[in-house]
């Protein structure tokens, strides 16, 4: 089945998103290999020490956009960039007690993990879309209040939180109306509004 204009944009934004991703990804193990050659015998420290500010560098870059660019997708586990920023050099990580780095490998596998599921959710959505279904597509514009984006129907945040309020609002009603459970004579007796209290 040929794809129409609208149903492209999105397979070509999920291929955009989907490449992020997986660059993020590899550099994501790129750290973890230069962490973990560190300690072997014979490596050159300070080429090691120099590969590692580098990608630091560039996963701090390449976060910020795939946070941004992902938008409602986007569910890299929290402590993500702490691990990065956390690790100030190579030598003063392998300073650290046994128990610190192990604590840091940890991390590490569980951000991976994450990255790896936020990978399994784009592709899916991709192949989806290739397919001619129908896929959301959230944005930073939708979310901000911006423009429209390249899947369904957005609602601001303002728009959800009045129209939240206005639900609440008319139960409330209901239940004080129709006396459900008799709170609707509690709240009128308490406002002075139910029957009167004789002399």
């Amino acid at each position: 089945m040929a794809l129409n204009k609208k149903q492209l944009k999105i397979v070509e934004q999920l291929e955009r998103r989907t490449e992020l991703t997986r660059e993020f990804m590899n550099d994501w193990l790129l750290f973890n290999q230069v962490l973990t050659s560190y300690p072997n015998p014979g490596v050159n420290k300070a080429q090691l020490e120099q590969q590692f500010l580098k990608i630091k560098s560039k996963l701090a870059r390449e976060h910020r956009v795939l946070k941004d660019t992902l938008a409602n997708d986007y569910t890299l586990d929290g402590n993500t960039m702490n691990i990065v920023s956390g690790a100030t050099s190579l030598e003063a990580i392998y300073a650290q007690s046994e128990v610190a780095l192990k604590k840091l490998q940890t991390e590490w596998h569980r951000a991976f993990i994450s990255i790896n599921e936020t990978l399994g959710v784009i592709e899916d959505k991709k192949s989806r879309a290739e397919r001619g279904e129908r896929v959301f597509l959230a944005t930073n514009d939708m979310m901000g209040g911006g423009g429209g984006g390249g899947g369904g129907g957005g609602m601001s945040s303002n728009t959800k939180t009045f129209l939240i309020i206005g639900a609440v609002i008319a139960a409330l009603a209901i239940v004080i109306f129709f006396d459900i459970g008799g709170i609707g004579t509690m709240y009128k007796s308490a406002l002075g509004m139910g029957t009167t209290i004789p002399r």
